[in-house]
């Protein structure tokens, strides 16, 4: 249904691809996986015509209506809420549009009565007099309250119109749906709904996502950008990884013969296989998994950051207290009557529908905010590692990373003992002489990962750590949280992330919280029963 024919773009030297040939096919969803910098945002724009290739070509099939997630958050400013979502399918609203003209006619003709009838059976067939029901249905399991879809686009906030862009992509049953990071600003339920959307979704899905729940529940393939190729893998995200790790320690075993290589592979097809059919995708997948060729499978070359958070002293039992802590923001209650003791060897994902709440929370206990009422009370033993959502303040200077590092060193360090932080973080040789000021989103957070690892904190508090940063770096991240001694606050909206760190889940409402000893998959499932017995 959708073809790339000898697909080449370079800029300048930077080859970025080279000669792709590849092929999407109906009913099935692709994770466009690679890299930084690796061009996957690059390849859907190419896919969506936004940017043209140097040479080659990609061919949709006649009739096929593809449609984009839109990243410019400002196009609709001007237009109603609804509205929006409606103009995801183009011939439709054409079609809206049209017949209003005519039938605001006041000199209405026997023409113009021949051609609204026209307009209004294709109207029919579209199944255009549920467009409205739809789209507000979409809205709404998106997390956009009804009195919201009559708005300007305009009068509402950043994370709503990223949910309102989502809806105008998914609106209309298109052919071939192309989404570029569409969890960004999504908490963990509207990813859930989303999630839930794309499984019964029948047509072609490619997606760039750094969320690898999201990844494994919704991809039958994952196609890997690497040395200017792409290669597209049957399974998930998690399938891919595991067997390219084990295809790279097989490599790095010369001795091992070709039937035993081949043998192993196939055992961890089989478990992959058996793991595969508990999941919602339980038959496609499965079938899918029995036709991979051992062959096909290649080591990853993928760089992993070396993320270790040790702490400089163990702290006392005395961590952090917290209250009756409230807070308002612009006159909207954000947390009220917080009373919360952190116990030694936590780690707490906080969850609200509002996630200003968190970051408030999170700014007050580093003194950066100040709270409405109530107190908190941080442990004499206490090392506080801050990683914040908006770090930008701190990357407001013209140092070198070697200097702006050694900033935060704890006593003299020499530059051999910062390079070694930096390296560690994949800022190797020329790359660790970059001005702060010029750095990446991802490479900022990166650098402040650096300063935590050299602080030795026994508490870290870090606010949507994954923003910005590569699949690699995030899985990196995860392992050194789970190995991580101390004490962890933290908010994520990274599914895998949360569940896999959390051993406390504490879900803020500006009315209470919900204080639960657990993972999240089991808050969530506890959560749900009681929606059940209520209902």
């Amino acid at each position: 249904m959708l073809t790339v024919q000898n697909i080449s773009l370079s800029y300048g030297k930077r080859v970025l691809f080279e000669d792709v040939n590849v092929k999407f096919t109906q009913g099935n969803c692709y994770g466009i996986i690679g890299a930084n910098g690796a061009g996957k945002s690059t390849f859907l724009k190419i896919l969506s015509d936004e940017v043209t290739p140097n040479s080659g070509s990609v061919h949709i099939q006649p009739g096929k209506r593809m449609a984009v997630l839109s990243q410019n958050h400002f196009a609709f400013d001007e237009e109603v809420v609804l509205n929006t979502v409606l103009m995801g399918h183009k011939r439709l609203w054409e079609i809206i549009q049209e017949k209003d003209a005519i039938y605001a006619n006041p000199d209405f003709s026997e023409a113009d009565g021949m051609r609204a009838s026209e307009l209004e059976a294709e109207f029919a067939d579209m199944d255009g007099w549920n467009a409205e029901s739809d789209a507000a249905s979409m809205l709404s399991g998106l997390g956009i309250k009804e009195e919201d879809h009559y708005k300007l686009m305009k009068e509402l906030n950043g994370h709503q119109k990223v949910r309102i862009l989502l809806a105008q992509a998914l609106f209309g049953n298109p052919d071939i749906l192309i989404l570029d990071e569409p969890t960004n600003d999504l908490d963990l339920h509207t990813i859930a709904w989303l999630e839930n959307y794309l499984l019964d979704f029948n047509n072609i899905v490619i997606v760039v996502s750094h969320d690898r729940h999201f990844l494994d529940t919704v991809c039958t393939h994952v196609a890997d950008i690497d040395f200017g190729a792409i290669k597209i893998y049957t399974g998930n995200y998690s399938f891919w990884y595991e067997s390219s790790q084990l295809a790279l320690s097989q490599r790095s075993s010369s001795n091992k013969k070709a039937e035993e290589k081949k043998k192993e592979l196939q055992e961890f097809i089989a478990r992959f296989s058996a793991n595969a059919s508990k999941s919602k995708q339980a038959t496609s997948r499965k079938k899918l998994l029995e036709k991979i060729n051992v062959e096909e499978i290649q080591p990853s070359n993928r760089k992993y950051p070396a993320i270790i958070f040790q702490q400089n002293r163990d702290a006392g039992n005395q961590i952090l207290e917290m209250s009756r802590m409230s807070k308002t923001n612009a006159g909207k209650t954000l947390f009220t009557n917080l009373d919360i003791f952190v116990n030694k060897g936590d780690k707490i994902a906080f969850l609200a529908e509002d996630s200003m709440a968190i970051t408030s929370l999170f700014r007050i206990i580093m003194g950066e905010e100040q709270q409405d009422s109530g107190e908190f009370k941080l442990g004499q033993t206490v090392t506080v590692g801050f990683l914040p959502n908006n770090n930008e303040e701190y990357f407001k200077t013209d140092l070198n990373l070697i200097d702006w590092l050694r900033q935060y060193a704890p006593g003299e360090k020499d530059e051999v003992y910062i390079r070694g932080f930096l390296g560690k973080m994949l800022f190797t040789g020329q790359e660790s002489l970059k001005k702060a000021n010029v750095l990446s989103g991802g490479e900022k957070v990166r650098c402040m990962v650096s300063r935590i690892m050299l602080q030795g904190a026994n508490l870290l508090i870090l606010d949507e750590p994954t923003n910005h940063l590569d699949l690699e770096s995030i899985m990196a991240f995860n392992t050194a949280l789970q190995n991580f001694p101390g004490t962890v606050l933290f908010t994520s909206h990274d599914h895998t992330f949360t569940q896999t760190v959390a051993n406390r889940i504490i879900d803020i409402r500006p009315d209470g919280y919900n204080d639960f000893l657990g993972t999240y998959d089991e808050y969530v499932e506890k959560m749900e029963s009681q929606k059940a017995v209520n209902a």
